[in-house]
């Protein structure tokens, strides 16, 4: 019996892989909503939260980036059919990222490169690695937690003279994600462009310890400066007047790591076979796919003279 499961999980494995990684070049293309618009050349920016690091299956260029052909750039290119799709997010990636060479078991090239004046859809999502914010959370609040596990001693420890730090380095990621899409639309002047938020990781209410090692108090605290975050790089959008934010935190309530069977988000235990710990499940990547899909069938979604 565990012979056939293993056999049926490979091949079960290796279709994905060969669906994900596909490109059909004589394809009917579409986009959601029977606009008829054919998206010829499609690159996919970002971080983990892109590349989807753990989720069945691996892809097996640039393996320190861990990119996951079960991440929501590859649900998507497959859902539109485009002609040409181009993955270049990794693991660890912030804005810098972008402009500049990233060495991760390996090096992997200035993201922007792989944009070309034929692009015509670009999603990004950005912003959660500058000034260490997501890897200060998740490697200080756990160990904090036994200090005061009723209270709130990481927002205690990330406040210096009654300034929250780490809300006060998210204010600045907004300008770093619109120097981000300014470079964008310069390399890639016909592209849609897709800005995509952070989904919502604590529940709104009640803890799950086990799963989220974070002080109650902290609970609150940590899900304001994933929302400040989300707040300024939606503000950046907005701005830049030629791309469109797709909000993933409304879609996402019930889904928090507390979920259980319905979480997006892994907690902080690593599933080799599932998700990075504090990373997209595969129901992550399909929930987000499902909200960028919505958003590119909108006509706002389309930049002016599209």
């Amino acid at each position: 019996m565990r012979g056939r499961r293993t056999r049926a999980l490979t091949i079960i494995g290796t279709i994905l892989v060969l669906l994900a990684t596909a490109q059909p070049a004589t394809a009917a293309h579409r986009t959601p909503g029977g606009s008829g618009h054919a998206f010829e050349h499609y690159v996919a920016l970002g971080d983990s939260y892109t590349a989807g690091p753990l989720i069945p299956m691996l892809r097996l260029e640039s393996l320190g980036c861990a990119r996951s052909t079960g991440n929501y750039p590859t649900l998507l290119a497959l859902r539109l059919r485009v002609r040409s799709f181009t993955d270049v997010s990794c693991s660890g990636a912030d804005t810098t990222h972008l402009t500049r060479p990233q060495t991760t078991l390996g090096t992997n090239p200035p993201q922007l490169d792989a944009l070309r004046p034929g692009t015509d859809l670009v999603t990004l999502g950005i912003g959660g690695n500058d000034d260490s914010v997501f890897g200060r959370l998740v490697g200080t609040c756990p160990g904090l937690r036994e200090s005061d596990p009723a209270g709130a001693p990481c927002r205690e420890h990330f406040t210096v003279d009654g300034v929250d730090t780490l809300k006060a380095a998210v204010t600045t990621t907004g300008r770093k994600v619109a120097a981000v899409l300014d470079e964008i639309h310069a390399r890639a002047p016909r592209a849609t462009v897709l800005v995509v938020g952070y989904p919502r990781i604590v529940p709104p209410h009640g803890t799950c310890p086990a799963i989220l090692p974070f002080a109650d108090g902290d609970y609150a605290w940590l899900d304001s400066i994933e929302t400040a975050l989300n707040d300024a790089i939606e503000a950046a959008v907005a701005e830049d007047g030629r791309s469109s934010f797709v909000d993933t935190y409304p879609a996402s309530l019930g889904h928090d790591a507390c979920a259980g069977r319905h979480a997006w988000i892994q907690g902080q235990h690593t599933n080799p076979l599932v998700a990075a710990s504090y990373h997209p499940r595969f129901a992550g990547m399909l929930g987000v796919a499902n909200e960028v899909e919505r958003v590119l069938s909108s006509r706002a979604a389309l930049p002016a003279g599209r």
